[in-house]
């Protein structure tokens, strides 16, 4: 691996960890709570850029939903299927 590889799956474990940290710290993401949009999460833990010309928002959180897959995958939250919104386990 590379380099380039390994910095970037540092950067990619640190911002699950910064995930984790920010919903188990977020009573709106409690395991008894109606959870947080997709948006929201991304947005409180500083991933966006803001508006940028061919890369909005919304284009910009496509990564972070596998980071959230990837954390429902370890089993540490969940997405609630009626509401779309995440919450810890």
């Amino acid at each position: 691996m590379s380099d380039y590889q390994v910095q970037g799956q540092n950067i990619r474990e640190l911002s699950k960890s910064l995930v984790t940290k920010f919903m188990k710290s977020s009573p709106e993401c409690s395991s008894n709570s109606e959870g947080l949009k997709t948006s929201e999460i991304f947005r409180a833990c500083g991933f966006g850029w803001g508006e940028k010309e061919s890369a909005t928002s919304s284009s910009q959180q496509s990564w972070f939903v596998a980071l959230l897959r990837e954390l429902e995958e370890s089993q540490t939250i969940v997405r609630l299927s009626e509401s779309k919104k995440w919450r810890v386990k």
